[in-house]
């Protein structure tokens, strides 16, 4: 009698959890897709936007393709001092990471390995600059740049960029090395390398994934930062990227053409960046954010 009933019982209930399982892929896919349009829209938008006339965008008209042109890609980087601008985010981005990498990655691996007098006060400052929010820092940071004569300067601001990025890169890339074992330093001094010798030869380039995502981190706080730059590079010649957009919004008006172009054009290098580090992105972070 209990194995006749048994076996529809067990039928109704594959067939209830196939039914529950349907329900919540379909689910899931909707609020997947939504998302996904969500975030895709502004994108979508700018790049539409950039692509209208001078005064198209004032159209209400959902007439997305008419009239499209690169006008405003050509008065972008012949009418304005977008190359001039985008020359200084280069140098400014390429030094801020170059730099960056190598100060965050040999600290990681000194406070990783080594034990020193002030070892713990290293600790402390390293996570007691990130609480501090950017605002706070402007004032006292302009008044050293101010006095060392390093305002408009693009190695002042290399150096406040990098105030931001090498103690949050340190921290993760001395999670990263402690990932590593010790016997492998001790295999590369057996074989006559110095410390440092073990360190560049041997540890770095098994540190890779990690210092992937210094280096996107490091490039993306000097490429799209608003603040410093402002405050730092007034002068015409001296401006960056995204100090330089603010001249195409005016008290009374705002050049949406050449404000969605510059975006588009901005947005660019940064997404050849993320291509080129994308795969060792999860890897370098999980492994940072997880050890200590």
């Amino acid at each position: 009698m209990s194995t006749a009933t048994a076996g529809p019982a067990r039928r109704r209930r594959a067939r209830s959890r196939e039914e529950r399982s349907i329900g919540s892929s379909i689910l899931l896919h909707g609020t997947l897709i939504a998302a996904s349009l969500i975030a895709l829209f502004p994108i979508v938008w700018l790049i539409l936007t950039s692509l209208k006339p001078r005064d198209g965008w004032l159209s209400s008209e959902l007439k997305f393709f008419d009239n499209s042109s690169l006008d405003n890609y050509a008065r972008v980087l012949t009418e304005t001092q977008f190359p001039n601008w985008l020359l200084n985010s280069v140098i400014i981005a390429g030094l801020t990471t170059v730099i960056g990498v190598f100060l965050a990655s040999t600290t990681g691996y000194a406070i990783s390995r080594f034990r020193f007098p002030g070892y713990r006060g290293v600790m402390w400052m390293l996570l007691i600059t990130q609480m501090f929010p950017v605002a706070i820092l402007i004032v006292p940071l302009y008044n050293l740049m101010a006095g060392l004569g390093l305002l408009n300067q693009i190695p002042g601001l290399v150096i406040a960029y990098m105030t931001v990025a090498v103690p949050f890169c340190a921290w993760m890339m001395k999670g990263y090395f402690d990932s590593i074992p010790r016997e492998i330093d001790q295999a590369g001094m057996i074989d006559g390398l110095t410390p440092f010798g073990t360190f560049w030869r041997v540890i770095l380039p098994l540190a890779r994934p990690s210092i992937a995502v210094t280096a996107f981190y490091s490039f993306m706080t000097a490429w799209g930062e608003v603040a410093y730059a402002s405050v730092f590079m007034t002068g015409e010649e001296t401006r960056t990227l995204a100090a330089g957009l603010q001249q195409f919004v005016g008290q009374h008006w705002s050049d949406w053409g050449l404000l969605t172009a510059s975006a588009v054009l901005i947005a660019l290098p940064a997404a050849v960046v993320f291509l080129l580090v994308q795969r060792h992105l999860v890897a370098g972070l999980t492994a940072g954010a997880t050890k200590s």
